[in-house]
């Protein structure tokens, strides 16, 4: 029986949509075939682990693309903010701490806040570079990310010792964040009860609130969306402040999660949490995009990862195929975006 154009047309667009999952979904097969033992708990476990913190930080980027627009920067801040968190929360034992002058443990709620205060500020000044400027955020975000590096780089520097690791984390610090839930059959960490609460918050944020509403119109069509009524400079400004609470709760963890801050925290964080969001279907075209194809895409991301580490892929391999992974993503999302025109 031949299939009528109709049919043949609606394959097409299937294929089209979910193109990326089916090839990347081929190469997680062929991994298991090659190396069965890499499906068991315990993995899964680290995968959700290491995707955690880089999913929470996907969160506040998504809504950046959403504005057909993109963060640089958001690594080089997670890495800023971890470095404020890590250097509050070291041991009082230990000899070589940052601040010696702290004789008893910092309640954990401090160095939280300040580390989303320091997000925050470094997204305001994107935003106001994007929403008052009207700079591309491409270069908005590419000029944030070297301030914030080298912001780090100075705030490491400046230790009475020289520019060393921040490590020797409080045990209660490293117990919060990588501490876990036993179900018996496998462990629940902590980190991805985080992941889920800050995707679900942001969840009621896209689809529940006027702020959410508004990001997708003003990402569809900016103009339509001032025509309306919507102050698209607020709602810009809303967005990137979101991003920078999702960033400082982001670096926060990451840095109990490593259990040690360096100049290097944060490398390339951003451009993981851009391709999750790409391959879990937000548009760069604008308007377009979910919570949950964030952290599909994310998960997804990490799984290739990990894969390669596990299969012992030399890691110079690793950089081209995510490249290809990235190049992908957007060439079937400005395809999609081609077709439907």
């Amino acid at each position: 029986m031949v299939a009528s154009p109709a049919n043949r047309t609606a394959w097409k667009e299937w294929l089209l949509d979910y193109s990326l999952y089916i090839i990347l979904g081929i190469l997680v097969v062929g991994v298991v075939v090659v190396e069965p033992t890499f499906l068991s708990f315990s993995n899964l476990s680290k995968i959700m682990t290491q995707a955690s913190t880089r999913g929470i930080l996907a969160l506040g980027v998504a809504g950046m693309i959403v504005y057909t627009g993109t963060d640089l920067s958001a690594g080089r801040i997670l890495g800023c903010s971890a470095a404020v968190s890590a250097s509050l929360l070291q041991s009082v034992t230990y000899a070589s701490r940052m601040y010696p002058g702290i004789t008893e443990p910092v309640p954990m709620i401090i160095p939280l806040v300040l580390s989303i205060l320091v997000a925050m500020f470094f997204c305001s000044i994107n935003a106001f570079g994007f929403a008052v400027l009207k700079m591309h955020p491409f270069i908005i975000s590419l000029g944030t990310q070297l301030i914030a590096y080298g912001s780090l780089c100075l705030y490491i520097d400046s230790q009475a010792g020289g520019a060393q690791p921040l490590a020797s984390l409080d045990p209660r610090y490293i117990s919060a964040v990588n501490g876990f839930f036993d179900l018996g059959f496998m462990r629940l960490p902590y980190l991805v009860v985080y992941l889920a609460a800050c995707a679900s918050a942001m969840w009621v944020i896209w689809n529940k609130t006027v702020l959410g509403k508004n990001m997708f119109a003003i990402g569809g069509n900016p103009e339509a969306a001032a025509v309306s009524g919507v102050n698209v400079t607020r709602n810009i400004f809303g967005v990137y402040l979101v991003a920078g609470v999702l960033y400082g709760i982001a670096a926060f963890l990451e840095a109990g999660r490593v259990q040690s801050v360096t100049t290097a925290t944060g490398l390339n964080y951003d451009l993981d949490a851009i391709s999750g969001c790409v391959i879990g279907g937000v548009s760069f075209t604008g308007g377009v995009g979910t919570i949950p194809g964030v952290l599909i895409g994310v998960i997804i991301l990490q799984v290739i990862n990990y894969s390669l580490y596990y299969l012992e892929v030399n890691a110079y391999l690793q950089y081209i195929i995510k490249g290809l992974i990235i190049i992908m993503a957007v060439a079937i999302d400005v395809r999609k975006y081609i077709h439907k025109k």
